[in-house]
């Protein structure tokens, strides 16, 4: 058994309702709706005097509010267990084939494509898979990074820890105190306490250090009771252990994400602490950042240098999300808290938690402008950041321009922007390109009655943003222009956008 409690920042949940999983998402997550608080104490009895939950979300709520202009989600907290189902129904019920208990035995490339052996573990069958790529999403210790021999870089081993999956009642202890995590430092016990559902389900973290002669297999449910009931600061609490896992604290990061035709994503890419909550996030983002790409060039509208692009958006942020949760970590792995007791430099990475990131290193799925981009929240139009957040209306429906996206490219123009229909259609037909324009204005397709969208996105009433499938700004026209066509070739070869 296990479970981990992991958040969805807004990033994600953009994602999520693009797939229309928002709502069954954040049902899945509803036990962990109130949780709030990161505390830090001898004991969590302690921890928890004086704290007041319901004053902390409506503090945290008043930041989060802020971000009304940005986008029309949240993000939200949820567990593995409840999260995977969601998302495993989602998937079959688009076609996707889901194997569990199944290895991957061998494998090997070459010009032509991927040859994978893999064996169904319950019944030993082995049977071989071939396809033109790979995805290696294959965990922190990933055998398929292993056996390429690729490097990583990074502060790599940062402590080794202890999961463990407990059952005890804490209803009454944090009823209007519900926390998300609590660290815990007493001369016995140094670990730190994730909430699970708030009620009778807790994860507490166990330092240990191998080099002192110390083994994961030491820590028996009976030997891990104690140090739990002392953390907990309630020492006849009754409890059950449900499981114990061994992991590593770490900073490693791949030096390459792509290996000839083997695409790295998730834990496999960059391993780091959870502290911030951005693993699961940034290999999240991966996949969206690399399926589209990977489905043009399937299909044969693309080049594959357009695939290069992935590595070149994808590593920077992926390296800045895991050099920064490392440096939010102690001596033994686990997360430092400052003497506010808050974690380390978490405001000055708020945005980034929230999941934005913008792709500022030269790309060749990015026509880059004059307008450098200085702050991952400056969502205003410019080419590598996210497409600008904008409620209009759509046949008596309000929808966000984010709900746009996720399936081809999208072209947004303003109200004065009537030949980019034209334009787009050409693209269609010429290039083979699913491509949809869109002109928002008081009498557009769009209802965007204030006519507010120009200032949005930095253009002028004739202008346009070209926005990919993954809901980023390829190419922005400040008026409008015949490049449409010249600027979409220049994208489907992986040309640098000076080429355009």
């Amino acid at each position: 058994m296990r479970s981990f409690c992991s958040f969805a920042n807004n990033i994600t949940m953009e994602l999520y309702r693009t797939l229309g999983l928002e709502e069954a998402v954040r049902e899945a997550g509803a036990s962990l709706a109130p949780a709030m608080g990161i505390l830090n104490g001898s004991t969590l009895v302690k921890a928890l005097d004086g704290f007041q939950a319901p004053k902390a979300r409506a503090a945290f709520g008043g930041m989060v509010g802020s971000l009304g202009e940005v986008s029309p989600t949240a993000g939200t907290r949820v567990t593995q267990d409840e999260l995977e189902p969601v998302l495993l129904a989602s998937a079959r019920q688009r076609g996707g084939d889901l194997r569990f208990f199944t290895e991957l035995t061998s494998f090997t490339q070459n010009e032509e494509g991927v040859t994978a052996t893999i064996r169904d573990r319950s019944t030993g069958q082995e049977s071989t898979v071939q396809a033109d790529y790979m995805i290696a999403a294959d965990g922190a210790n990933s055998p398929i990074r292993q056996k390429l021999g690729c490097s990583v870089s990074g502060k790599g081993s940062l402590g080794h820890l202890i999961n463990v999956l407990f059952k005890a009642d804490l209803r009454e202890l944090v009823h209007e105190r519900e926390f998300s995590l609590c660290t815990i430092n007493n001369p016995l016990v140094h670990g730190l306490f994730t909430s699970i559902n708030l009620s009778d389900t807790w994860v507490f973290h166990i330092g240990y250090d191998p080099g002192q002669g110390m083994r994961a297999e030491q820590f028996t449910p009976a030997r891990c009771k104690e140090p739990v009931r002392i953390a907990l600061g309630l020492p006849d609490v009754e409890i059950e252990v449900k499981s114990i896992m061994p992991w590593e604290s770490a900073m490693r990061v791949m030096d390459n994400f792509q290996h000839g035709r083997v695409f790295f994503a998730g834990d496999a890419a960059h391993q780091m602490p959870p502290w911030g909550g951005q693993g699961a996030n940034s290999g999240i983002a991966d996949v969206n950042n690399l399926v589209w790409k990977l489905g043009l060039v399937l299909k044969g509208v693309a080049d594959p240098d357009l695939l290069v692009s992935y590595n070149a958006e994808r590593h920077p942020v992926d390296y800045l999300a895991a050099a920064e949760s490392a440096a939010a970590a102690d001596d033994s792995g686990l997360m430092s808290m400052n003497k506010q007791g808050v974690p380390g430099d978490i405001a000055n990475r708020f945005t980034r938690i929230l999941g934005y990131y913008s792709y500022g290193e030269p790309s060749q799925a990015i026509i880059t402008d004059q307008a450098p981009i200085s702050s991952d929240l400056d969502l205003d139009g410019r080419p590598g950041t996210r497409v600008p957040h904008l409620w209009v209306e759509r046949q008596g429906q309000a929808i966000s321009t984010l709900d746009l996206c996720g399936t081809g490219f999208v072209l947004l123009a303003g109200p004065e922007g009537h030949k980019w229909h034209e334009a787009a259609q050409e693209v269609a037909q010429d290039l083979h390109l699913d491509i949809q324009a869109y002109r928002l204005g008081a009498d557009g397709d769009l209802l965007d009655a204030e006519n507010r969208w120009p200032a949005r996105a930095g253009i002028s009433p004739s202008g346009a943003l070209l926005v990919r499938p993954d809901g980023y700004i390829a190419w922005r026209a400040q008026e409008q222009s015949g490049e449409l066509k010249q600027v979409c070739r220049a994208l489907l070869a992986g040309h640098d956008g000076e080429d355009a």
